[in-house]
């Protein structure tokens, strides 16, 4: 099996490259130093840092274009076992950083396998349905390929990490395209709304909607008898999310997870403590205006008024700086970059390339969406990186090897293998 030549998609690296150099020059813009910023090859400092992380993950890329194919296909339940070890290895030997267990320390840089569990559950979830040419319109299946996602979901959420364990639940994009019923999407939005509800107004008001909401079904279906019991299952479904989401949120969610989504939902306010974050966050967003106040002119980021700007907040650097005009160019190149995989992957002719494009696709959808939107307050603040954008050797290598693997998939497009 040779490749042919012109099959690789340079459309996509030259947005990874764009992507790459937008976050590294947001980096050196938030911790710039005017004695020190000609120096841009120090490892001392972020951006010097950075700088290495990128030429490692490039030279990884490089590999990964290089390579068999076969390598990719064949191993992938070695990765994800290896990957499994690396999430158990850490929670005994493990760095704690902000509170979580999820870091390798190796002197002056980190490594955090969270990070590269998620390519090896998509190479195991992709080999497994396309060596067993399965689909997920059976409930068996579909339990199956789930078991996949359990273990490293469990492991994460054990270190803790919830927001990396959060991700995982992205992958149910993939199990639509694969097969699953219309039906399990009314159910995830439903038990999402409940949910909510019971956050928000609390337990005893929720069930008082979801009595009164069976009330009216089962006077609208007095002529159809046989659905009453499936109506009344539902509505003690419905207390069970009610009573799992109490449950959950006053004795399993930490006191500054709590106090992160009362802010969000505006039930609490705190400015200068768990409330910070988002505050700084959005001062300096606002403060970028349309057009933003200029590269290295950034006051909020610059001064170190918003933490974990150079990661989780990286955005913020964007948004002072380029303003909503630089904002939205991010969001469009994320998004075409998106709708790139995704067309690609529909092309495929074999499902395993298609199933790790469409979990690529995902995992990269569910990164972008809640990393802006914990930045704009629109979600709590759990720790996620933004694709190629963040400070973080973990977080870049771990997406270039993931970004990487699918357009080495995609230059095989014409074989099944």
């Amino acid at each position: 099996m040779h490749q042919k030549p012109g099959k690789i998609n340079w459309i996509i690296i030259l947005i990874y490259c764009i992507l790459v150099f937008i976050g590294w020059a947001s980096i050196y813009s938030s911790s710039f130093d005017p004695e020190s910023s000609f120096e841009i090859l120090n490892t001392k400092t972020i951006y010097g840092k950075q700088l290495l992380f990128i030429a490692c993950s490039c030279i990884v890329s490089v590999f990964i274009l290089l390579i068999d194919i076969k390598m990719i296909t064949r191993l992938g339940y070695i990765v994800y076992f290896a990957s499994i070890i690396s999430l158990i290895l850490v929670l005994f030997i493990g760095k704690e950083v902000g509170g979580a267990k999820a870091w390798f320390n190796f002197g002056s840089f980190g490594l955090q396998p969270a990070e590269f569990a998620k390519y090896g559950t998509i190479l195991a979830i992709s080999k497994f349905i396309h060596d067993k040419n399965i689909y997920l319109n059976k409930y068996i299946n579909t339990l199956k390929v789930c078991s996949f996602i359990l273990l490293p979901f469990l492991l994460i959420l054990k270190q803790p990490d919830a927001g990396s364990a959060l991700i995982y639940t992205s992958l149910i994009i993939m199990f639509f395209r694969e097969g699953l019923q219309i039906k399990y999407i009314f159910f995830g939005v439903t038990s999402l709304l409940i949910s909510l509800s019971t956050i928000i107004v609390g337990v005893s008001a929720t069930i008082i909607v979801l009595i009164l909401l069976h009330i009216g079904f089962a006077y609208l279906l007095q002529k159809h008898k046989k659905r009453f019991l499936p109506a009344f299952v539902t509505l003690i479904i419905g207390m069970l999310i009610v009573g799992s989401v109490n449950y959950g949120y006053d004795n399993i969610l930490q006191p500054h997870q709590k106090e992160r989504i009362d802010i969000i939902i505006g039930k609490e306010k705190n400015n200068l403590g768990s409330g910070y974050n988002l505050n700084q966050s959005l001062i300096a967003i606002g403060s970028g205006g349309f057009f933003g106040k200029g590269y290295l002119n950034g006051t909020q980021t610059k001064f170190n008024f918003v933490p974990e700007q150079n990661t989780d907040f990286i955005f913020c650097t964007i948004g002072e700086e380029f303003g909503f005009t630089g904002s939205c160019i991010i969001i469009m190149l994320f998004v075409t970059l998106i709708v790139k995989i995704i067309l690609i992957s529909e092309k495929q002719t074999s499902r395993f390339s298609r199933i790790y494009g469409y979990s690529l696709s995902a995992i990269l959808f569910a990164h972008i969406v809640i990393n802006i939107s914990m930045t704009l307050g629109i979600m709590p603040v759990i720790g996620i990186p933004l694709p190629f954008i963040s400070y973080g050797g973990s977080s870049l290598l771990s997406f270039s090897i993931l970004l990487f693997t699918f357009l080495k998939l995609d230059s095989y497009r014409i074989y099944r293998f």
